[in-house]
């Protein structure tokens, strides 16, 4: 019981923290102040907070234009749903 706690914890936090951080983005950006580093950005979502990623991509419409981003976040996100579909429909 613990562990599916925790992983549910872990989830609203990192989402959370890669919403919070697009947002911090997003305010630099307009500030002309240094920015987050795109890598740090995918790294939150690789460590599952990528609807948070997403949420905050459309909310603060930031890295929109970045095609290059839009991949990287597009396929960590696919991996997460393959790991996810393999964790669920596994015997």
């Amino acid at each position: 019981m613990a562990g599916p706690l925790l992983a549910g914890l872990w989830l609203i936090a990192i989402n959370l923290a890669a919403l919070a951080a697009f947002g911090v983005d997003k305010r630099r950006a307009r500030d002309g102040r240094r920015r987050l580093r795109e890598r740090d950005l995918l790294l939150l979502a690789l460590l599952g907070g990528s609807g948070g990623a997403w949420l905050g991509r459309g909310l603060f419409r930031h890295k929109t234009r970045k095609a290059g981003f839009l991949l990287a976040l597009a396929l960590v996100t696919a991996g997460q749903i393959a790991i996810l579909l393999w964790l669920i429909t596994r015997p």
